[in-house]
């Protein structure tokens, strides 16, 4: 635990690519292989089973320091995190036993599990002797491992790059290796990572298949998702990429990216995070035992998409399908999935990823013909030039989609993103996937709180909570006296205009204009709730989001999806801002967020 403990804090601390990537490798190389391959699990988003809350160690943490609780909160909002918080206040042992390092692969295989498994009672008593068998860096740790919490600055591309340099063999090679390494079903240990790194045998001469090992893949293993790049905004696709004519266009549908993996009789839905979702949509397994040959890997979006439907459910529906941990038949016949193919991986044990992009379609249309629901084919989009497709284009939030996919009809498969060439592309090679995506909606929207964000952002208040009108003010009086009543502590009274919280947001600005927001929240502070402030509405900014939808688990009635700051308003009265009434309305456009009329917020919302 304490060499992890090590490479944690030498990986935090770190800014440059180089120096994290250089204490990776320093750690593989001292670390037993056992140790590694947990290490490996958790830098790369394995999880742990959550066993004790953080709040409940916080309990404990009270308990064990005798730290009052404005005290705690004063330590909280100036380290900014709450396990690092907790491990620094817990009380060191004044004689720690000698077998108080325990390796971390015991505590990844038995000891975290042990713990879940045990009676609150009992588990909250070993988990206190653990705390204080530890140091800090240690009790920093368990906490963040127990609670499900584990992130650190390193992404899993890094990790990967830096098991290819220890091992040396090829990133890509490792990439494909790890393949289903964080699924919680199957615990790492040091054979599996011994498998990773393996020299592979020497590849013939003449061998097609260039990205990775020569050996296929086996059993329900996918393959590296290869990604999409974003046209930039603004960009004219002719002059970014070209003759049209050389690219297959198709919907960009707002679904789960996955790959159906059918292969020895069995099936595998794994999405894009590494994620086996067999089991979530037992039609598709289904489907796919019943109409696709063995030896074929899809890639393709799953989507709830109802019979004799034009287009898929929103995104909204799918996310019902998602959450719920049993399938009833009702909500399987509610909300039927859909698993749209577009792109053909391999077929008959062969793996196609370094053939063509149009060759790879063509095969894919072919095995596609005799499929019924619930498998279906990508449409491809027909287009004389870039300004019809354009026009095709503006149509997909009608279809459900966010726009449109471009594919080079000359692109292999590839892993990960693309080198930079194309430009106008951030970071797109000629032969690549481009993302052409609708411009997202944007609505300003009053700032009501802020909490004071995590690890170098623990000094500043960079997480913000949004509010909407509940119907349009008469006039900048009116608005005022609302936020006056704010401000006083006064109830709102029932019916009469008020600010309705809808949103959250924390990334979108610089660095300068989060510290210009910072100051205006220490000054206008109204409450303290721990890391958070109640503050005096009188900022606006601009909130962009990709879909809005209904959610009875939020005050206003909605969410947003993906909500991201676009820019301050200081320009932007506080009685124009965005209403409930106009958030609803936004459910059903098709087009870009706008102010509707003043209308009264539906019943049952305030």
């Amino acid at each position: 635990m304490k060499r992890f403990a090590q490479l944690y804090a030498e990986l935090d601390a770190a800014t440059a690519t180089t120096a994290k990537l250089d204490a990776l490798k320093r750690y593989l190389a001292d670390a037993d292989t056992a140790d590694a391959a947990w290490a490996v699990y958790w830098l790369c988003g394995g999880k742990t089973r959550r066993s004790v809350s953080t709040p409940r160690v916080r309990e404990l943490a009270a308990q064990a320091t005798n730290v009052a609780d404005w005290l705690f909160e004063e330590c909280y909002a100036t380290v900014g995190d709450l396990a690092e918080t907790l491990a620094l206040l817990w009380p060191d042992a004044a004689h720690p036993p000698p077998d108080a390092d325990v390796p971390l692969h015991v505590w990844g295989r038995e000891r975290l599990p042990m713990l879940a498994a045990l009676p609150p009672p009992e588990r909250e008593a070993l988990l206190v002797q653990w705390l204080h068998a530890l140091d800090a860096p240690g009790r920093f740790l368990l906490i963040k491992l127990m609670g499900g919490g584990f992130r650190v600055g390193a992404s899993r591309a890094l990790v990967q790059r830096a098991l290819a340099e220890h091992a040396g063999i090829a990133p890509t090679l490792v990439a494909e290796r790890m393949m289903g390494y964080t699924d919680a079903r199957h615990l790492p240990d040091a054979t599996s990572l011994i498998a990773i790194c393996a020299v592979p045998r020497p590849q013939a001469a003449d061998s097609a298949l260039s990205l990775a090992d020569p050996v296929p893949a086996t059993g329900g293993q996918p393959y590296p998702f290869f990604l999409a790049h974003p046209l930039a905004a603004g960009t004219n696709p002719a002059d970014a990429l070209g003759d049209m004519q050389q690219w297959l266009a198709e919907w960009k549908y707002d679904g789960i990216r996955a790959q159906l993996v059918r292969r020895g009789g069995q099936v595998w839905l794994w999405s894009r995070g590494e994620e086996l979702m067999t089991e979530r949509f037992p039609e598709l397994a289904q489907a796919a035992l019943a109409q696709l040959p063995d030896g074929c890997v899809l890639d393709g979006e799953v989507l709830v998409w109802p019979p004799g439907q034009s287009h898929p459910a929103p995104f909204a529906q799918l996310q019902q399908r998602i959450a719920r941990k049993t399938l009833p038949r009702t909500l399987l016949a509610r909300l039927p999935a859909a698993f749209v193919a577009y792109d053909l991986l391999e077929q008959q044990g062969q793996d196609l990823r370094a053939q063509p992009q149009q060759q790879r379609r063509e095969a894919l249309q072919a095995l596609a013909a005799p499929w019924a629901t619930p498998l279906q084919l990508s449409p491809l989009l027909a287009a004389d030039d870039w300004p019809q497709l354009a026009q095709q284009r503006a149509q997909a939030r009608a279809i459900q989609a966010e726009g449109l996919m471009l594919k080079h009809a000359q692109a292999p498969y590839g892993i990960g993103r693309s080198k930079a060439g194309s430009a106008g592309v951030a970071g797109a090679a000629p032969r690549a996937w481009v993302k052409w995506k609708l411009d997202p909606f944007t609505v300003d929207a009053v700032l009501i709180y802020a909490q004071a964000g995590h690890g170098r952002r623990a000094n500043l208040f960079t997480d913000y909570t949004f509010a909407a009108w509940s119907r349009s003010p008469h006039d900048a009086a009116e608005a005022q006296a609302v936020c006056d009543a704010i401000a006083a502590r006064t109830p709102a009274v029932p019916g009469a205009l008020q600010l309705v919280a809808f949103a959250k947001a924390y990334s979108g600005l610089t660095d300068a204009e989060m510290a210009q927001v910072d100051r205006v929240v220490r000054a206008t502070t109204l409450e303290k709730f721990g890391p958070v402030r109640s503050v005096r509405p009188t900022l606006v900014m601009e909130l962009a989001f990709e879909g809005i939808g209904a959610s009875p688990r939020h005050k206003s009635g909605l969410a947003l999806r993906f909500p991201r700051l676009a820019r301050l308003r200081p320009d932007k009265p506080l009685h124009e801002a965005v209403t409930v009434a106009e958030l609803h309305a936004l459910m059903g456009s098709t087009g870009q967020a706008h102010r509707s009329g003043a209308t009264d917020l539906p019943s049952g919302l305030i």
